[in-house]
């Protein structure tokens, strides 16, 4: 029985440097679902990926017999919690990788350095490396943090289209961390414009009062992925800030084209 020749363009080209076909497009689908929210029909994947439903449902019925997606009562397709184990060891490793850069980060700055990726609606931090000061900033990797209140959060959602971090901001709530925390979208929508003009995100005692945290989004990092420098408030001052953002702008710059080159 022939197959379908119906692929997406990217499936299409990476089949033409030797790729398997029906993995690529196992791949495409997973990433479509997380796309829409981790939950969709056949339909729908059908329409957004061009590939015709026997296709899909084949490549669907695979997915959920290997565990990574699981067919729902309503019979629509969720992933599956197979993917969360290879998730947390993807996120290890990229924090693993990323150490080395952080610890350049804390060698220029003096301060903390901090990588985290947003995770759904949440920021999770996947690695950190202290500062040699005695008073100097700890958050615990794997801690878990709303956006709204959080430097490295309005660094990754300035990337972010308008409405879709009005509908996160909907699902999480914006509950004030300190009083010096934006608790309103229309508040939070224009520190976000700030981040684009000015190229970096602050954190100015909106998560932990007595805290400063500087950060910048690691350009063309395969998954939204951000970098920080925090430290107290009397020493990441307004001049400090001039001197710490071009230092931390070279480091993602430099992590992003590490990452690129492990995909080659």
């Amino acid at each position: 029985m022939p197959t379908s020749s119906a692929s997406t363009p990217e499936s299409a080209k990476a089949s033409g440097g030797g790729g398997v076909q029906s993995l690529e497009r196992a791949f495409d689908l997973l990433e479509r679902m997380a796309d829409a929210g981790g939950e969709v029909g056949l339909s729908e994947l059908s329409a957004t990926s061009g590939l015709p439903l026997p296709t899909i449902h084949r490549l669907m019925r695979t997915l959920v017999a290997c565990g990574y997606v699981r067919q729902q009562p309503n019979r629509r397709y969720a992933l599956g919690p197979r993917l969360i184990r290879l998730g947390e060891s993807a996120s290890r490793l990229l924090g693993t990788w990323a150490r080395p850069y952080l610890a350049q980060l804390v060698e220029e700055t003096g301060e903390t350095a901090n990588m985290a990726l947003l995770d759904g609606d949440e920021i999770v931090y996947v690695a950190q490396v202290p500062s040699k000061h005695s008073m100097r900033m700890f958050t615990e990797v794997g801690r878990r943090v709303l956006p709204h209140s959080t430097g490295v959060g309005k660094a990754l959602l300035s990337a972010v289209p308008d409405d879709e971090v009005r509908a996160l901001l909907g699902r999480t709530g914006m509950p004030a961390a300190t009083d010096r925390t934006i608790t309103t979208p229309e508040g939070f929508l224009a520190a976000l414009a700030e981040v684009r003009r000015q190229g970096y995100a602050v954190d100015d005692n909106e998560q932990e009062i007595g805290v400063r945290c500087l950060a910048v989004c690691v350009p063309d990092s395969p998954t939204a992925a951000a970098v920080s420098i925090s430290g107290p408030a009397g020493r990441v001052t307004e001049e400090a800030t001039e001197k710490i953002v071009p230092v931390l702008q070279q480091v993602a710059a430099e992590l992003s084209r590490s990452l690129a080159s492990s995909g080659t």
